[in-house]
């Protein structure tokens, strides 16, 4: 672990521009207030993408951030670790596609950091390995923010390793380098070609010229190579041949991010895991045998809500990436809540509907100097599995659950004679369940409806899904409520107007040829018809249990 501070007033860097740039900043801090308290900065490797190959070290640094400046390279799934109120700054830092200067980058990390604030810079892979972490160090040092760096599992020897090549060996590799593809015109070739295995990363946009160099300074056209995409991910895919023959072999294939190993190490490939590689074809990866393998789900929820889903889908071998589409916040007015816990005693059930409604009912009761005492001659009934274990952790044990997870469906089975009884109802401000308030009505029941949260669109969608979108990256899209839906729907109309790409030029709807559509239940599947036109997958149990199950025999089937 690596950990610094500034120790004087003036450091010399090697950068002119960089002494430039700090001294503005340590001027404006000084100006506006020098007792202020410093924050911390991680400077934290993300490794392979995949949250299950991060350090503990860094998960413990995410799991507190409170400001998570974020690469293109990292993983949906590590970014769900930050809490929900951590402000997330997306910074690109991707081959090819637009991306903040290092400068910016440099200066966003210590205004975060002199705010007092945790700050977490993720990077893919290891901060020290081709990271541009020196231009970083040097800010902060200079504007006298503490900083730790949190080293990551780096690509370079990891990909090698999952996809089956040892970089050494007694008889074959007594050393391996590692070199960076993005500028081959820079580097020793002469000195290069002689080492017997090579790691080289960013080398795909650049690897004719590259297996050009080799060959011209000695090495065999007939030396072993070997691809290996997006490592330690359910999009692993590994391509092998020799220097002749391996741009053939990955014509048309979409190769970056990826690592490429050169040497007659490749060979042990098959030799150490033959019958692996005869049954993946699609190369050595532990995690291909998963029902989803391969497949791309996109995750629409709320903003606050845990990653439980993605965590399903992952075990199933899916890559998940999640979209916030649905912001939940306190309602306009507390009045009608508070008038209901304030007559608690004259109702004889609460319904509540949603893991929503659980949580903001319990913590207004508590506000209000109540507890579950108040609630101890009401019996309260609930939709979901969901809602019951979000009521269980409040200490609180639902008296009915209706068979099939559907809140249209509580008069049909419900337990009493509706006749004569008073019902209180929590429910999302904007409405809704207008068949369930009148069906109770009709038999009798009197509805005590008040608004207990708001739901609404976030005023900005992910990046990762975006470019995954318009990337056609994306096989599933899942919905577990229709306002995730309609959100969904006026996100991606907002953003194909405000930043129209090829595909998004057409129509927002463009971006989703060819991706399966799934719901959750009946209501939802409605929704979603009336959105996109069509539904693809419906989940049979109406739980985030059941859309996996769904989305598992779908995918068997296909």
């Amino acid at each position: 672990m690596l950990t610094g501070r500034a120790t004087g007033d003036r450091l010399e860097l090697p950068h002119r521009r960089y002494y430039i740039d700090c001294c503005f900043w340590k001027t404006q801090v000084n100006d506006a207030s020098a007792s202020r308290v410093k924050g911390m900065v991680y400077l934290v490797g993300a490794g392979l993408g995949d949250a299950a190959y991060l350090t503990v070290r860094g998960r413990q640094v995410l799991e507190r951030a409170q400001v998570l400046i974020y690469d293109a390279l990292v993983d949906e799934g590590v970014l769900g670790l930050t809490p929900p109120d951590c402000d997330r700054l997306y910074v690109g830092k991707r081959g090819g596609q637009p991306s903040w200067s290092q400068v910016e980058i440099d200066r966003l990390l210590v205004e975060q950091g002199l705010r007092g604030k945790a700050v977490v810079r993720l990077k893919g892979g290891d901060p020290f390995v081709f990271g541009r972490c020196s231009s970083e160090i040097e800010a902060l040092n200079a504007a006298g923010c503490p900083f730790e760096v949190v080293p990551g599992i780096s690509s370079v020897l990891a990909a090698p390793e999952l996809a089956g090549i040892p970089l050494t060996d007694p008889v074959l590799s007594s050393c391996f380098a590692v070199l960076s593809g993005h500028d081959p015109e820079s580097l020793n070739w002469e000195a290069i070609a002689q080492l017997p295995t090579l790691v080289i990363l960013m080398g795909t946009r650049q690897l004719g010229q590259i297996l050009w160099q080799l060959q011209r300074w000695g090495k065999s056209s007939q030396t072993p190579i070997a691809i290996v995409r997006a490592a330690g991910t359910e999009a692993q895919r590994v391509w092998t041949g020799r220097l002749a023959n391996i741009l053939d072999r990955t014509r048309g294939e979409m190769l970056s991010p990826a690592v490429v190993v050169v040497g007659d190490v490749v060979k042990l490939r098959e030799q150490l895991y033959a019958k692996e590689c005869e049954v993946l074809s699609q190369g050595f990866n532990p995690q291909i045998r998963a029902p989803l393998a391969g497949k791309t789900v996109l995750v629409t929820r709320s903003a606050t809500q845990s990653s439980t889903f993605t965590d399903l889908l992952t075990r199933e071998g899916a890559r998940a990436i999640e979209m916030p589409a649905l912001e939940i916040t306190a309602p306009s007015s507390w009045d009608g809540l508070d008038r209901a816990i304030a007559q608690l005693h004259e109702f004889d059930w609460l319904i509540l509907t949603s893991a929503n409604g659980v949580d903001y009912f319990c913590d207004r009761l508590v506000r209000l100097g109540k507890d579950c005492r108040a609630l101890a001659h009401l019996k309260i009934a609930v939709v979901g599995k969901k809602t019951a274990k979000v009521l269980q952790g409040r200490s609180l044990v639902a008296d009915f659950i209706p068979p099939d997870y559907v809140a249209d469906s509580l008069v049909e089975t419900f337990p009493d004679d509706l006749e004569g009884l008073k019902i209180l109802f929590p429910r999302v401000e904007s409405g809704g369940r207008e068949v369930l308030v009148a069906e109770f009505t009709d038999r009798g029941a009197q509805v005590e409806e008040v608004a207990a949260y708001q739901s609404g669109c976030p005023a900005t969608i992910s990046p990762p899904a975006w470019d995954a979108l318009q990337r056609g990256e994306v096989d599933i899209v899942t919905f577990a409520s229709s306002k995730t839906v309609k959100y969904f729907a006026q996100l991606l109309e907002r953003e194909s107007r405000t930043h129209p790409g090829v595909r998004a030029a057409e129509s927002w709807q463009s971006l989703l040829n060819g991706v399966c559509i799934a719901s959750i239940g009946p209501q939802t599947s409605q929704t979603c018809r009336d959105a996109f036109g069509r539904v693809d997958i419906e989940a049979e149990e109406y739980t985030l249990e059941g859309l996996v199950a769904a989305l598992v025999s779908f995918s068997k089937r296909r």
